[in-house]
């Protein structure tokens, strides 16, 4: 018997409509909470950004003329 995967945000069994959800609300939640930020990617402060940063390969304000 397979494992029957959760909603991830009310804990209800998935349905295969919504996966990985319940109903289009749970959906709806979940992308409420990217779209406000409540989700976020952790990132390392460890390494300060400067202007000379050449973070994109081939890039440069020259190109802009």
């Amino acid at each position: 018997m397979p494992a029957t995967r959760k909603c991830p945000i009310c804990g209800k069994p998935m349905v295969e409509e919504f996966k990985p959800f319940c109903s289009k609300r749970c959906a709806d939640v979940d992308l409420n909470r990217w779209l406000t930020g409540s989700y976020v990617i952790p990132a390392r402060d460890d390494e300060p950004a400067g202007e000379d940063d050449d973070s994109i390969p081939g890039s440069s304000e020259d190109d802009n003329i």
